[in-house]
């Protein structure tokens, strides 16, 4: 009698954990395939790096990245201010330079519309406390989430070395929600890491 009373309650453990299993596969299927979506279909853009503070060095086996379009120049952010300090997020159209460059077009707290010739990209959460002032040439810094990337061990300080001397860039793909994803570095315009879709 005892055994046939647990054996209901050990199915029901049983159900439940293979649902937890199931819904775990589920969620990181769905991660992988996000990211392989935007490598596979964004729009590629050509981002220049800029140097990193010589203290900040690599660390474990990635190297930190920094771009020119990290820098948003007070006097190119439309639209409405937020009221009050706390995080925000910010839509950034860029667009392409004479040198192959994308660059910020502008940048606004609230939605951009799609426009031909660009790409909009959204923002990583930030802490704002106050517009910088446009007279006084004031920027606000931002990051995208392609401000990492891992690198075989061993690999990294020339990598540094590289960004550091302005000779680094990096081709980005930006999905049609504003994410981007590194797709591939690049050497002095040669491909040194190819991202795979998986």
């Amino acid at each position: 009698m005892t055994n046939q009373a647990a054996r209901p309650g050990a199915l029901r453990y049983l159900a439940i954990a293979l649902g937890l299993v199931i819904l775990q596969t589920g969620i990181l299927g769905w991660m992988i395939e996000s990211r392989a979506s935007v490598l596979r279909s964004g729009a590629e853009i050509l981002l220049k790096t800029a140097p990193v503070d010589p203290r900040d060095l690599f660390r474990g086996d990635y190297v930190i990245l920094s771009y020119d379009v990290s820098a948003i120049p007070a006097a190119l952010v439309t639209g409405q201010r937020p009221a009050e300090s706390g995080w925000q997020t910010m839509q950034v159209r860029l667009k392409p330079g004479t040198d192959g460059f994308w660059t910020v077009a502008e940048a606004s707290f609230g939605e951009l519309a799609p426009e031909e010739g660009s790409v909009v990209l959204t923002t990583q959460r930030f802490r704002y406390y106050a517009m910088p002032d446009a007279a006084d040439n004031g920027e606000l810094r931002v990051d995208y989430g392609i401000e990492r990337y891992y690198v075989p061990e061993g690999e990294g300080r020339d990598i540094e070395m590289a960004r550091n001397e302005g000779v680094l860039t990096v081709a980005v793909r930006v999905g049609s929600n504003g994410k981007a994803q590194i797709r591939e570095l690049r050497m002095d315009g040669k491909a040194l890491y190819a991202e795979p879709l998986y």
